[in-house]
């Protein structure tokens, strides 16, 4: 095989960047592959599993990140490698690559298990979530053509050579955005998941709107929006103060606490309090917990357990995310490694672009003309801003009839301020267009 037949064969499977690494004696089955020293590559490698390993014997304290990865070999066909995964170890922090010759039909055993250095190893990922890896002897066609190529751009410990149907993704995200500005006033929609154009009339259908234009249905997977790119609008009252909105980062659930164990409905009876503008049978839970900040009406705050801010490192694989009562009882958590799957893949490459609602006679938006452009992230960069009191949790969570077949609408949020936004990135840009 040479290089043009290798890049045809991620491209054929919808890749749009290949990684490579050239790797060391020590990058081994035996001794795993490192990848890199953040957490920062878990948004671009995807993952369906993160399991936390506490220290043993001979054993440091871990994470395992399941991954769905198969490898090319040299007669073009893919082989599944099911016990592929990386490892993560926080302290250092610091990511390995395992287990990926294990019952593989035709692993590259040879090259993989032993001391070689310059192999290079070829990773990229396919449009549907999948994993596909190559190695090259230092001797082969493929390494003395890839020695010869003039790459600009890197990632971390690799070498990103992009593939034609990626080039000028970033071009063709800003004048994609520029087309949509220039349509003015959008009236509210989505598409279903066949495509189809359907009205939206909640309040949240400022990015529904806005990924229809871009042909973005709803999917499974957790894959960027568009072109490699996340993106995410975000309300306005004036294009000109890009700084002065509230940015939702994710939404997801507790995974322990009072609100686990016993339901949300207990969980409102019990920390909830009466609809504050007077709307008969309702209760609510909301307001803004930052971390060590009690809350008023709630008598709840917000405590970081096992992330270290001196060090900005997570220190405890068992950490989490906790809201806590006076009496030090756990009324809802989110462990790390959930929050580590949910903000994997996503992140890695952001646009952040604001718009006006207009909300009658019919609900329609107006998209700006400039954008944040945020690349390269890092779990811990988002501990890092909470402990600080930048992201913080923003929940709307509500309980209507509460006397009678009580209707509840889950929503946690942790969010962030748009002028602080950049902050969650290592390179940053204004784009005007």
């Amino acid at each position: 095989m040479n290089l043009s037949q290798l890049q045809n064969i991620f491209a054929a499977n919808g890749c749009q960047k290949i990684y490579v690494k050239k790797l060391s004696p020590n990058d081994n089955s035996k001794n795993q592959v490192y990848l890199g020293g953040s957490f920062e590559i878990l948004n671009v490698f995807p993952i369906s599993a993160i399991e936390t390993k506490p220290a043993g014997d001979w054993k440091r304290e871990r994470f395992k990140a399941l991954m769905n990865f198969s490898w090319i070999a040299d007669d073009n066909n893919i082989y599944p490698a099911p016990n592929s995964q990386l490892i993560l170890y926080p302290k250092y922090p610091e990511v390995r690559f395992s287990g990926f010759l294990a019952k593989c039909e035709k692993a590259p055993s040879e090259l993989m298990s032993q001391r070689l250095a310059d192999r290079l190893l070829f990773l990229s990922v396919t449009n549907f979530g999948r994993m596909l890896g190559y190695v090259a002897s230092p001797t082969s066609s493929i390494a003395r053509e890839f020695d010869r190529l003039d790459i600009k751009e890197e990632f971390g410990v690799f070498k990103v050579i992009e593939l034609p149907q990626a080039a000028n993704n970033k071009q063709r995200l800003i004048d994609e955005l520029r087309r949509i500005h220039l349509l003015d006033w959008i009236y509210s929609k989505r598409l279903d998941r066949d495509g189809n154009i359907v009205p939206c009339l909640s309040s949240n259908c400022g990015g529904y709107t806005l990924e229809a234009e871009l042909g973005i249905t709803p999917n499974g997977f957790s894959d960027p929006d568009f072109l490699g790119w996340e993106i995410k609008q975000f309300g306005v009252k004036d294009f000109n103060k890009l700084n002065s909105a509230v940015i939702t980062l994710m939404t997801p659930e507790p995974t322990e606490g009072f609100y686990k164990s016993q339901g949300t409905e207990a969980f409102i009876h019990k920390y909830g309090y009466n609809d504050k503008k007077g709307r008969e049978d309702r209760k609510n839970f909301g307001g803004i917990y930052k971390i060590e900040k009690w809350h008023t009406k709630t008598n709840l705050k917000l405590e970081l357990v096992g992330f270290d801010n001196d060090s900005n490192k997570i220190r405890d694989t068992n950490g989490m995310i906790a809201l806590v009562d006076r009496k030090e009882n756990v009324a809802a958590s989110w462990d790390f490694a959930s929050l580590l799957l949910h903000w994997n893949r996503k992140h890695n490459q952001a646009c952040y672009i604001p718009s006006l609602v207009e909300k009658v006679p019919e609900r329609k938006y107006k998209y700006g003309n400039r954008a944040i452009l945020g690349v390269g992230t890092d779990f811990q960069l988002f501990l890092k801003e909470m402990a600080i009191g930048n992201v913080y949790y923003d929940p709307g969570i509500k309980m209507e009839n509460v006397s009678f077949m009580p209707k509840i609408k889950k929503r946690s949020q942790f969010r962030i301020k748009s002028k602080n936004i950049r902050k969650l990135y290592r390179t940053n840009e204004e784009i005007s267009f």
